[in-house]
């Protein structure tokens, strides 16, 4: 078995996940990529090994879906042994008006941003625990620490992020497995495209409008790159960061402050 740290990562094909991925391998971490799509996953994991890195492509990795993650899990630690990094990066973002919000689609975005973050960390936490010191980062959203209109699913299921970080960080605080939760604002990634796309539709307003509005919800009247937030990951991963557990890291140009 090797001694290179196995870094899980879901939602590792675009955006956000992409950029973790790819910093993480950069640090030298062997990286197991999941996610349900193979292309973006294949294209990915080619990067990462033009660099001399490692990657491996975990696709049809549904985070709904027990009995894929099961699989998934299986496949990642035969290749690079017990994971000592897991983060959560899979999610969705639909919008709609609350009394427009049907069941299916609540449903839907709690058990993709939620319960999978749950099912995930449940199924891989023995491997973290063998692995002898763990770091657990889920990627949240300000969604989690603020509310926003027409997205009251997502921001349920993100609150429910951070306060399950929260106490798991509790209950694994003496085990040297530390817990948090990223809390990104508005990023430039694929996800913030289909809400472009929303506000276009239902306004009429261009794209460029559309996101410089979005911006202007960050003080420093810009988006958040997805590179920020994977630079923030990689703090807390990291050796300096052992004593930081069940915090939820803002990373929003100062849209949301605690207290």
């Amino acid at each position: 078995m090797s001694a290179t740290r196995h870094a899980f990562v879901t939602g590792a094909g675009t955006g956000i996940g992409r950029a973790i991925a790819l910093a993480l391998a950069a640090k030298g971490l062997a990286v197991s990529l999941a996610g349900r799509r193979a292309a973006p996953l294949q294209e990915v994991a080619a990067e990462i090994e033009a660099a001399g890195g490692q990657g491996l492509v975990v696709d049809g990795f549904d985070v709904t879906d027990a009995s894929a993650i099961e699989q998934g899990v299986a496949r990642a630690v035969q290749k690079f042994g017990d994971v000592s990094v897991l983060v959560n990066s899979a999610g969705e973002a639909p919008s709609a008006p609350f009394e427009k919000t049907s069941l299916d689609v609540w449903n839907h975005v709690v058990s993709l941003n939620l319960t999978g973050t749950f099912q995930v960390t449940q199924a891989l936490l023995p491997s973290i625990r063998r692995a002898g010191k763990g770091r657990i980062v889920n990627i949240a959203s300000t969604a989690g620490l603020t509310g926003y209109p027409y997205v009251a699913a997502y921001c349920a299921a993100k609150h429910g992020v951070v306060g399950l970080t929260r106490a798991l960080a509790l209950e694994l605080a003496r085990s040297d497995i530390t817990v948090n939760a990223v809390c990104p604002g508005f990023t430039d990634t694929p996800l913030l495209d289909n809400a472009v796309a929303t506000i276009t539709g239902k306004t009429g307003r261009t794209a460029d409008d559309a996101r410089a509005s979005l911006a202007r919800a960050n003080p420093q009247g810009r988006l958040v790159t997805p590179q920020e937030v994977a630079d923030t990951v990689l703090w807390l991963v990291g050796e300096g960061a052992s004593a930081i557990t069940g915090q939820a890291v803002a990373v929003a140009g100062g849209e949301v402050m605690g207290g």
